[in-house]
């Protein structure tokens, strides 16, 4: 039998359309494609949290009640996901008479454990975010610390959940089980929130009615966390599918923002060992998405309308860019511009140049079928290459670093690409002699682009089936295992399908003003926000003394690839990088942390001054230098850098 994966996007809030929890949605939904492919049975689950005081409110400023407010956006959110090409397994909305059933019995069991009791509780809350203000002065009103909006005094009788009672639990929980929490800044976060001490838990509310009543004390109805949470368990049947239940709870993993660990990692594991119920593997609160500097959230008025930009650029290219973009855990800034510049340099110039000059090639000098490998420059280095490539793209998708393991696919695309040019095929065309060259030219690049298309399944779903399908490849190529694929001869006299140019350049202008019209006719905003910013103009600086070029000779310029990078412990600027220089490997300590994160970095080009006398810093030795401009009063670095693929080591003159 298979091992078995649950994960789990949060419920969203159904008090106003659907905005940028797409993000954390397509990120579920690739995780849950690549577990499949490694042989997992897995279950994915998403929802939406249909009950509390700012779903009736928002449905009284309608004039609808608050159902028809929650079937209205519950149904937009379904409609996104299908798409966005959101493969989900159980969705479950909090007004099912089901999920009724399992936060009645999950509070039966936590009291009869003895830990819920009856009391009152006052403190100035925010409707919109869920969340209590840490002011308690009733005298002196307070704003919400997440969205600034202001506050309400709320006072009234409620029963509470003994959260105290955990605070030894949790801790212990974090510190013997340290994936339980990810990234390691959020469970250092958690951990110190929960030192400072935990008080009991308010669960249910008296003075709104829009709620699931509690069982033995109908006059209350429960509070969105006790509620909410509990969704996890209902959607995989706690109550009412006991069998499939015990195969798949605990979670594997619950993703979600950064902003609602805090209720997923105190409150949830809780509520868990109250009832007596394994806890979840991993809690994962990814970062923001920011515009203008600023976290987007239906709070702050900020969004970003999926539909419109799934409109505009279409799920393939938005799956792509934001696992490619962001890395995970961090926050990052959403780029129109950038958005366009992945499609027309990664998909465009890179992957759909190599498809079809691949496919084209086939068709003009071998009739359309792949031929048996012969021998060219380069194979063996291609497939070594490819092998590396499959093991550590598994190795990065497994620790959720998809940046870095959609780097290792482009690794090996500008590898073949580079290969192509490298040996001529155009020009050994014509020799007959060199028809076994040619063979191999033609038989590595489609094979190169058979395990590309594997990879990319999970993230790029539609991309990756037309790949399989012009390579002459049927089925589904989801079906394909990544923990088995291997280079291999399976293409060889295959007939290749060629179609039409999978991705076409994008006209920067032409796809913006589209946006904008769209967003303009919809919301009344305009794009240019959160467009990418030209780079600021340098200021005019006096030039340094001339020399000769007796004294430029002397400094020595080579181009280096960065294999390592990190930061430099109690250095703001510092980033530690290791370089191959193509001759050996250079440790190089570069101030450079402020502008790059050392994530980003790893496989980039670069210019060093490999002839500097090494120095330390920080007890650390550098040995050389990473050439950069220096942009704006705060003297931003920019790495220096080649358009064209240039060998490590090469000088510059």
């Amino acid at each position: 039998m298979n091992k078995t994966f649950y994960i789990t996007t949060p419920l969203y809030y159904v008090n106003a359309p659907p905005s940028w929890g797409a993000y954390t949605t397509i990120v579920a939904d690739s995780i849950s494609r690549y577990k499949k492919m490694m042989g997992f049975d897995v279950k994915l689950f998403c929802g939406t949290d249909e009950h509390g005081q700012n779903i009736e409110r928002a449905a009284q400023k309608q004039g609808i009640a608050p159902k028809e407010l929650a079937d209205r956006v519950s149904g937009q959110y379904i409609d996104l996901w299908k798409r966005l090409g959101i493969e989900y397994d159980e969705f479950t909305r909090t007004t099912d008479p089901r999920h009724h059933a399992s936060v009645s019995e999950l509070y039966r069991r936590v009291k009869a454990n003895g830990y819920i009791y009856k009391g009152n509780y006052s403190g100035w809350f925010c409707i919109n975010c869920n969340l209590f203000a840490t002011e308690s002065d009733p005298a002196v009103p307070a704003k919400c610390q997440d969205c600034d909006r202001p506050t309400e005094w709320i006072s009234e009788e409620s029963y509470f959940f003994k959260l105290s009672a955990f605070q030894d639990r949790l801790l212990e929980l974090y510190e013997k089980n340290a994936g339980f929490i990810r990234p390691e800044s959020r469970r250092n976060e958690i951990a110190t929130f929960v030192r400072g001490g935990l008080k009991d838990l308010s669960i249910s509310r008296s003075k709104f009615r829009w709620g699931i009543p509690i069982p033995d004390d109908p006059a209350h109805v429960f509070y969105v966390w006790f509620d909410a949470l509990t969704a996890y368990l209902t959607g995989l049947g706690m109550v009412d599918r006991p069998e499939q239940f015990s195969r798949y709870w605990p979670a594997n993993m619950h993703l979600m923002g950064k902003e609602i660990v805090r209720f997923h990692s105190v409150y949830w594991p809780a509520f868990l060992m109250a009832a007596e119920l394994p806890l979840p593997e991993c809690i994962f609160g990814h970062g923001f998405w920011l515009a203008s500097g600023e976290k987007m959230s239906k709070s702050r008025g900020n969004v970003i309308d999926p539909f419109i930009l799934n409109e505009v650029f279409g799920s393939e290219l938005l799956r792509y860019y934001l696992l490619r973009e962001m890395v995970f855990g961090q926050d990052c800034n959403l780029s129109y511009d950038a958005i366009v510049q992945r499609w027309n340099s990664d998909l465009a110039n890179d992957l759909g140049n190599l498809l079809s000059r691949t496919t084209a090639m086939i068709t003009k000098y071998r009739s359309g079928t792949v031929p048996a490998p012969g021998q060219a420059k380069g194979d063996d280095e291609v497939e070594q290459l490819a092998a590396r490539v499959i093991r550590d793209f598994i190795a990065h998708f497994d620790d959720y670093s998809f940046s870095r393991a959609l780097e290792n696919v482009w690794e090996l695309i500008a590898r073949v690409n580079k290969y192509i040019v490298e040996n001529e095929p155009w020009a050994i065309a014509e020799k007959p002699e060199q028809a076994g060259q040619l063979d191999s030219v033609l038989f590595h690049s489609a094979e190169a682009l058979r395990i590309v298309a594997v990879l990319l399944a999970p993230v790029l779903p539609q991309t990756s089936q037309a790949i399989w399908e012009q390579l002459g490849l049927d089925g589904p190529v989801r079906d394909n295992r990544l923990d088995g694929l291997k280079w291999g001869a399976v293409l060889a006299g295959k007939s290749i399908r060629a179609g039409a140019s999978l991705f076409p350049r994008m006209d920067r202008k032409v796809v913006l003003d589209k946006l904008d019209a769209l967003l303009e006719a919809k919301h009344g905003l305009a794009a240019a926000p959160v467009a990418g910013e030209a780079a600021p103009v340098a200021e005019a600086q006096a030039l340094a003394p001339t020399i000769t070029i007796d004294d430029f000779s002397k400094i020595d310029l080579r181009v280096a690839t960065v294999v390592e990078a990190e930061r430099v412990k109690g250095a703001d600027k510092l980033l530690r990088l290791v370089v191959d220089l193509g001759f050996e490997k250079r440790q190089i300590l570069a101030g450079i942390a402020k502008a790059y994160d050392p994530e980003k970095l790893v496989g980039r080009k670069v210019v060093v001054v490999a002839n500097l006398l090494p120095r330390k810093m920080r007890g650390l030795e550098s040995n050389g230098m990473i050439v950069a401009a220096s942009l704006g009063p705060d003297d931003t670095p920019i790495l220096a850098g080649f358009n064209e693929d240039v060998q490590n080591g090469a000088r510059l003159k």
